[in-house]
């Protein structure tokens, strides 16, 4: 996507996370032959055409004429119809593929056990967990007092929140301190205006406070009646305002706790470890303040901990006396620091982990006696323990080549023991406990995947060499009885921004293309943080480029290597990765044989020229501002919609949701248009729009995976593997 967050939020959340059951198909697919790939799917049906109306749109002098912008008028029944013809034309020409497509939704959600759990954690008296049950969509929340024979409470049903609505996502449940009331926000549109609730659980019945159009962070004060929420702009969606309530008042007297004047900043709200404070982070791409409160005295005064400055990131947390700060200040891989809590200035601080230059600390969690740092080093996340006694620190052993690796649920800060994630390309996602005193590791649960045989699969990682010598690392997995020796039909995953690094993580659904022969591969291009700071510093603003290069230089050194052959070469990238599918287009039309953008960002100098569209004004320091003839200049040589011109693409799959407030629908839209107009030869340009979706796609547990069998579908009938 357009990244709305800074990603380090996750390890700050205290949320309900679900190991959801994943599962392979058993494995009955006949190996494949090796074939020639077919020429594009004929079609008998006629592509819909947008009329072409010219509106120019002026900056530094030079004019741009946009032909479809008229496609931005969201309620205009024109613009809806001319999004309906394009879905219809989809599924004419897609309409031979409709038994493969129903053949891969049922291998793929008979893969996932219809009655599924977390493992549960403790807060406080309960043990809280989320389960799935036969039929339904959406999880349940539940909990028990004391012991996990104690009778299960409902928290949460989100099938009965979710009755009557086509869309559906729930942010929380958001616990008090004692555990009687839950906090929880709801949003059935899709363009992340969330209303929020409250439940007494005592009672099993919701409270009348009904506040509409928050972002859904919510944070309450220990006197379980105040909570502060976010709420943000109409327009821009920037999360630009902190309110206060105090449950049984009425929420339009709710006063405004902070205001993010600055329009490239945006403001969350969140507890610490020990519960004492709670933070309001104002953060942008290259700085961040925050704001701590006694969360005993909600009506007391918000106290910055270290003034913003261009350039200074940093987070922190709480426990026992001290601050614990995740700073750049004296590296950009950042260090960790820690001080008084009642002195937390930079002029108090005192060094926990240095900086180093070839390490990247990416978060950390703070238990009784133990500081746990997970730290990304060649492009893999390694998790050090430190002993708060001072003895020698060590690393938990994961013993994969290439892996996800992250923090769990820790809300407990007097544990000894820590929970984390892993998972890896053939590896389903598993969830241990483990020992700080003793070392020793529990699997509390492995995602369960029918049919699957781990013993069937290889994964592989490698380093491709960029045109200007840089290695960017390579994850792969393969069915190893598919393989072929001519080379296999292969797709190609990428992301490359807003430092987010890509993982090599495990998909139940990825099992369709490689039953069938595809080999699956990631590549860790620049504008990610898998290798540090500078892997992402080097893939944004004026050197973007090298994230479009990086993958096409992985691309053609994966033929070369005999990965897969010129014309069995796919690739797959969704939202800020749809825009590097249209870039690589763009690039090296000639490189792909089929692509699939997914919500993608390709109209990208118009977008960031309108400071009124969602996100904009937050992402200056990510792409440039265009209102400089410089970045002007840079954005324009590289945005897919800009540079669509009279030459043959590779056949085309782009999605999008009408509701996306990421990513608006008239980009894709605009840019499907343009290439119908431009484009030479007869390869396929296929538009999707969900009309009740936003930028994540449908809800529910096994809907979403109708849009995986359609793409999956597109790539194997062009692939010509259609069993």
């Amino acid at each position: 996507m357009r990244f709305s967050k800074p990603l380090w939020w996750s390890s700050l959340l205290a949320a309900l996370l679900v190991a959801l059951g994943a599962a392979l198909p058993a494995q009955t697919a006949a190996a494949p032959t090796a074939v020639a790939a077919p020429p594009a799917p004929a079609t008998a049906a006629i592509p819909p055409h947008a009329a072409p109306r010219p509106h120019e749109l002026e900056s530094h002098g030079k004019v741009r004429v946009d032909e479809f912008y008229w496609l931005k008028e969201r309620d205009n029944p024109e613009v809806i119809a001319y999004l309906k013809a394009e879905n219809d034309y989809l599924q004419q020409v897609m309409k031979p593929t409709e038994p493969l497509q129903e053949k891969l939704f049922k291998e793929i959600v008979d893969r996932v056990p219809q009655e599924d759990a977390s493992p549960p954690y403790r807060r406080g008296s309960y043990w809280y967990y989320t389960r799935f049950t036969t039929g339904k969509e959406y999880a349940i929340v539940c909990r028990r007092k004391e012991t996990l024979t104690a009778p299960e409470e409902v928290v949460i049903d989100q099938n009965e929140l979710a009755a009557g609505h086509n869309y559906f996502s729930l942010r929380g449940p958001t616990m008090s301190s004692s555990g009687r009331l839950a906090a929880f926000a709801v949003d059935t549109v899709g363009r992340r205006f969330y209303t929020l609730r409250f439940k007494d659980l005592a009672t099993g019945k919701l409270l009348p406070d009904t506040l509409p159009d928050t972002t859904g962070n919510v944070a309450w004060a220990n006197d379980e009646r105040t909570v502060f929420y976010t709420r943000q702009d109409r327009d821009t969606l920037r999360w630009d305002r902190v309110f206060r309530h105090v449950l049984g008042s009425d929420p339009a007297t709710d006063s405004i706790a902070y205001r993010e004047a600055d329009e490239t900043y945006s403001v969350f709200v969140y507890p610490t470890k020990s519960r004492h404070y709670l933070v309001i982070d104002s953060s942008q791409t290259l700085a961040s303040e925050e704001r701590i409160l006694d969360a005993d005295h909600p009506d007391g005064e918000w106290k910055v901990v270290e003034p913003r400055r261009r350039g200074h990131e940093y987070q922190l947390n709480h426990l026992g006396d001290r601050f614990y700060i995740r700073t750049n200040d004296g590296g950009p891989n950042f260090r960790l620091v820690s001080a008084p809590e009642a002195t937390p200035g930079r002029e108090h601080w005192q060094e926990v982990v240095p900086h180093r230059a070839d390490v990247f600390l990416e978060g950390f969690e703070l238990l009784k006696g133990y500081l746990v740092v997970a730290e990304r080093q060649d492009g893999l996340v390694h998790l050090r323990v430190l002993p708060g006694d001072g003895s020698a620190p060590w690393a938990i052993d994961f013993g994969e080549p290439a892996y996800s690796a992250d923090f769990d649920v820790n809300v407990d800060p007097e544990s000894t023991v820590l929970r984390y994630g892993f998972e890896s390309l053939v590896t389903p996602s598993s969830v241990f406990d483990y020992d700080l005193q003793t070392r020793q590791r529990k699997l509390l649960k492995q995602d369960k995947v029918a049919g699957y045989d781990p013993a069937l699969y290889r994964s592989e990682r490698l380093w491709a060499t960029a045109r200007d010598g840089v290695k960017v690392p390579v994850s792969l997995v393969w069915r190893a009885d598919r393989r072929q020796p001519a080379g296999n039909p292969l797709l190609l995953y990428g992301y490359g921004s807003y430092g987010f690094s890509t993982d090599a993580g495990f998909d139940s659904a990825r099992l369709s293309l490689l039953d069938r022969g595809f080999v699956f591969a990631i590549a860790h291009i620049r504008g990610g943080q898998e290798l540090g700071r500078a892997w992402y510093e080097h893939g944004k603003l004026l050197e973007k480029k090298n994230t479009f290069t990086d993958f096409i230089d992985v691309g053609d050194q994966l033929v070369k290597l005999g990965w897969t052959s010129p014309d069995r070469l796919f690739a797959r990238g969704g939202s800020a990765g749809g825009l590097l599918m249209g870039a690589v287009l763009t690039m090296r039309p000639d490189l792909f044989r089929g692509v699939v953008a997914q919500v993608p960002f390709v109209d990208v100098v118009t977008t960031m020229l309108d400071a009124s569209i969602p996100l904009t004004t937050g992402e200056y320091d990510e792409w440039g501002n265009p209102n400089d003839p410089q970045y002007y200049d840079y954005m324009l040589s590289y945005s897919p919609y800009d540079n669509v011109a009279a030459k043959t693409y590779p056949n085309l799959l782009v999605t999008t949701g009408l509701a996306d407030s990421q990513v608006q629908y008239w980009e894709p839209a605009k840019w499907v248009a343009r290439l119908r107009e431009k484009k030479t030869g007869d390869n396929l340009v296929l538009l999707h729009t969900n009309m009740e979706a936003g930028h994540g796609g449908v809800s529910g547990r096994f809907q979403r995976y109708h849009e995986t069998a359609l793409w999956s579908a597109f790539l194997l009938d062009l692939a010509g593997l259609k069993q």
